[in-house]
């Protein structure tokens, strides 16, 4: 069949009137952006165009609930970015429940209203994107969703709002908990790369650690400084590049302080 039977199929074994058929086609075809190929069969299709296909024939019934495994992974990233935003829309418009199964991050941050993280057939988290993100309940979820850089440490004091860690090598770090945490607990300290930042003296202190820049990349808005510090670990600490690259004057083998607020990151353990 052509592509335009194909999405017309399910709608024609629900016997929906033609106008409000063609009404659909037409919807979909635009949707994901194939009207050129109306006409074209299955032989004349690649891999990625054919995942359109199969995901238009299913959105032109307008299900309550559907299922979707991997259904952007064949498309390319400026196609695959404007199809997340449209199928977010579409599902807003027509109140269809979506189930996603994806493994990229990014995808499952952008399209969801809640994100459940599993691990071995374990459910280890059910929360919204910015919850999973800013508040991961486990180490697994923490390292999984975005980067994070971990710390581990045992706690020397707790006053039910804030916990008093040692890590390695007389690191010391504070850091909001709000709850009591037992002395001597193993936890690991969680700090995203965008939270860190540059002290402005080489002091030593609570939450800051030195180091010296060991590797940089360069992804255009921002740059990603990896930062080896006197444990042996990689500390990633990410900067906006709000000023033009010749400006900047952190670079490879120069010494830092990097350091964070209380605020700034998790304490987990589990």
């Amino acid at each position: 069949m052509t592509v335009q039977d194909n999405i017309a199929f399910g709608l024609k074994q629900d016997k929906l009137p033609r106008a409000e058929r063609n009404k659909r086609i037409d919807q979909m075809l635009e949707l994901l952006r194939i009207g050129q190929l109306r006409r074209r069969k299955p032989e004349q299709l690649s891999g990625g165009q054919r995942q359109r296909v199969a995901l238009a024939r299913s959105l032109a019934k307008h299900p309550k609930l559907l299922l979707l495994d991997e259904p952007l992974g064949a498309l390319d990233r400026r196609l695959r970015e404007h199809t997340q935003f449209e199928l977010v829309n579409l599902q807003e418009e027509l109140g269809i429940t979506f189930v996603t199964v994806t493994h990229d991050q990014e995808e499952a941050m952008t399209m969801s209203s809640r994100i459940a993280v599993m691990h071995e057939g374990r459910v280890l988290q059910v929360d919204t994107p910015a919850g999973i993100y800013e508040y991961p309940s486990h180490r697994f979820v923490a390292g999984f969703v975005g980067s994070i850089n971990q710390f581990e440490g045992r706690v020397s004091s707790s006053d039910g709002e804030y916990v008093e860690i040692e890590g390695d090598g007389g690191t010391h770090y504070r850091m909001h908990y709000g709850q009591p945490l037992a002395e001597g607990t193993s936890v690991m300290v969680g700090v995203r790369p965008e939270k860190m930042r540059l002290a402005n003296d080489r002091k030593h202190g609570v939450n800051r650690l030195h180091g010296k820049v060991e590797d940089i990349a360069y992804l255009g808005d921002v740059s990603i400084f990896y930062v080896r510090v006197p444990s042996g670990q990689r500390v990633q600490m990410t900067l906006t590049n709000n000023r033009p690259i010749v400006e900047q004057t952190l670079g490879w083998g120069e010494e830092v302080t990097l350091e964070w607020s209380a605020n700034a990151g998790v304490v987990l353990t589990d």
